[in-house]
């Protein structure tokens, strides 16, 4: 959720650079945030095997808060933050309003009440909610804002990587201060407040290390590993949940013909199964990567 709000103000500029209008660009988030939709609900389809109207993927979830992001992202910071806390103080609010003596109790919040309205149905896999997007959306927010800071041609790289470190340290104090005070618990499945400030904290703290590692000090060379793959990202995810299963059991084959013979436990046969199958997933980005063939929506 963070770094794709990283991501927005570098793309964006990227599109006016190239002559779009606001109305294109607006036009350009409208379509992908319904294949975002399109594509969330699909995969629960997928899992289930049968047509069903699930709203839980992290896809869906997307769908939402780079909308809203979106349509924040030409106000000032200020105005960008405050909506942020507005939001979590808007869940804060729904959830103790519904149960005031136990508001975060597993699938009986008001996130699960939200889930029968919308879906009859609550989540199977163990309490996640449909309208974690809301508190989220702080997330993708404070990752646009991040983005825009980075962008800025004011601003000195020294400054920009002490407004990171202040604000994840805020934000950790902020989320493990709710927590420990019994005030809000950290709950990532209803993505409580605290979860939000916590888990925003550490997000902020990250994109300062590695700005510094890789922009200011200029160790790029290691992070090809991970930008083969992140060039085709939305790809590898749908791949990762719909074909990797078939993917590690095809692996699992050989590797079980051949290691079992050499003693090899079971614990190690499924970690190196996981890390074929990671290798095989890790090659098939870098044959697109190479090919120059890219996914985008």
């Amino acid at each position: 959720m963070f770094i794709v709000g990283v991501a927005m103000p570098f793309s964006l500029r990227s599109r006016l650079a190239k002559g779009a209008s606001w109305n294109d660009a607006l036009k350009h988030i409208l379509t992908r945030c319904l294949l975002l939709f399109l594509f969330g609900t699909g995969l629960h389809c997928v899992y289930s095997g049968k047509l069903v109207w699930e709203l839980w993927n992290v896809l869906t979830q997307l769908s939402f808060t780079i909308l809203v992001t979106f349509l924040l992202i030409r106000t000032p910071i200020r105005t960008q933050l405050i909506a942020s806390l507005l939001l979590l103080l808007l869940i804060e609010v729904l959830y103790r309003a519904y149960d005031l003596g136990a508001p975060f109790v597993k699938d009986q919040n008001f996130g699960s009440w939200m889930d029968m309205i919308l879906m009859g149905k609550i989540n199977p896999g163990g309490g996640w909610v449909t309208i974690n997007c809301i508190p989220t959306a702080a997330h993708t927010i404070w990752g646009a804002v991040s983005g825009s800071l980075l962008l800025a041609r004011n601003e000195e790289p020294r400054c920009i990587i002490k407004t990171f470190v202040i604000s994840g340290i805020i934000g950790l104090v902020i989320g493990h201060g709710l927590d420990l005070t019994g005030i809000t618990p950290i709950v990532k499945r209803i993505s409580t407040t605290a979860f939000v400030f916590a888990s925003g904290g550490w997000c902020l703290l990250s994109l300062a290390f590695f700005y510094w590692l890789v922009d200011i000090k200029g160790y790029r060379k290691w992070a090809q590993l991970f930008i083969i793959v992140g060039m085709n990202s939305i790809f590898i995810y749908l791949f990762a949940n719909v074909l990797a299963s078939w993917l590690r059991e095809f692996v699992q084959i050989w590797n079980d013909g051949f290691l079992v013979k050499l003693g090899i436990g079971a614990e190690a046969l499924a970690v190196t199964n996981s890390i074929f199958t990671l290798t095989c997933m890790w090659y098939l980005c870098y044959f697109l990567n190479k090919k120059r063939i890219f996914f985008k929506i």
